[in-house]
């Protein structure tokens, strides 16, 4: 095991996967020569060359459309979105083409593609670098979409990524890169797509999130510990197929759910999730299902606006106090 940061283990994860496949190659804006902004792939054109390792224009409907030419065409491309948010010109290519290629080929073919990108709030950025968009794509038959939260997942999950035979989006959140640090175990290794991940074991209350706040619900399960509440935290790790099975069990265990993310409430992922619990699990609940999500707004630039507007540790606190007592 080595401890690594999360934009450690992507970059791990693109170089193994590289030397592993010749067919691997990675693109998007300023991935080469600059190492990505983010510095997710420094290296890699030292060591593959600029026909692995390709800078594009700032065009992301091109880029995306680049990668499914090249994955019809034999090769597994990473493209990188240099920020979320900029993904809106490439829905066409990723909704009506890439997602839709097994289907229309009757199964023949498939769509082998990764695109990364990174997103998320609570760096700072504003409203066009701080969207958290996955519930868009999660509506869409024909794809993965993948939010790893920590080291050994955003490694273990972006090599089956590239590995799958289909389109996987792969979101990582801007603000684990550096600030989440975990042991990584040492060689080849993948973690499946579709499993969730139970990080905390309780039995008063599960808390159902991912991305960077399973770390937060972990830090306010930790803070009830002294009023007596044992909390259960399930990280889904993936959200397109989701894990409903763990998420069933631990619902079963705890009979109390409050469900968490910080992309806005309406219509999120936590809406999808409580539906299924109310139409699965009517009987066993003991109580509302509470949802904890961003406000229905832009995400701010000012850090106090920013804060008001994305939950955090408290309001996590004070869902699981209020659905506990209820």
């Amino acid at each position: 095991m080595a401890e690594r940061t999360v934009v450690e283990a992507i970059r791990d994860a693109l170089a193994e996967e590289m030397r592993r496949d010749w067919r691997v190659i990675v693109l998007g804006e300023d991935v080469g020569v600059h190492g990505g902004v983010f510095r997710a792939t420094d290296g890699l054109l030292a060591e593959f060359g600029p026909e692995r390792v390709l800078d594009t224009p700032l065009a992301e409907l091109g880029i995306v459309g680049t990668a499914i030419g090249s994955a019809l065409n034999g090769l597994r491309p990473v493209a990188e979105i240099q920020f979320a948010d900029y993904i809106y010109p490439a829905m066409d290519q990723i909704v009506n083409e890439a997602a839709k290629l097994r289907y229309r080929s009757n199964g023949a073919f498939g769509c082998p593609l990764v695109i990364r990108a990174p997103y998320g709030p609570g760096v700072h950025g504003g409203l066009y670098h701080s969207q958290s968009v996955e519930a868009f794509f999660c509506h869409v038959p024909g794809l993965k979409v993948v939010t790893p939260a920590t080291p050994a997942d955003a490694k273990g999950l972006l090599k089956a990524a590239i590995r799958d035979d289909d389109p996987v989006l792969f979101f990582e959140h801007k603000r684990t890169y550096r600030r989440v640090r975990g042991e990584v175990p040492d060689g080849d290794y993948v973690v499946p797509i579709g499993r969730a991940a139970v990080r905390r074991r309780g039995r008063h209350l599960s808390v159902i999130t991912y991305g960077a706040m399973v770390h937060q619900a972990l830090e306010a399960a930790a803070a009830v510990v002294p009023e007596g509440l044992d909390i259960e935290v399930v990280d889904l790790r993936t959200l397109l197929p989701w894990d409903r099975e763990t998420v069933a069990a631990s619902v079963a265990r705890t009979n109390k759910v409050v469900i968490a993310h910080e992309d806005n409430k309406t219509l999120g992922v936590g809406a999808e999730i409580a539906a299924f619990l109310v139409e699965e699990l009517f009987e066993q609940l003991d109580g509302p299902i509470v949802r904890v999500a961003a406000a229905d707004a832009p995400v701010p630039f000012a850090p106090s606006l920013e804060e008001a507007v994305i939950p955090g540790p408290q309001q996590l606190i004070d869902a699981i106090r209020q659905l506990a007592a209820y």
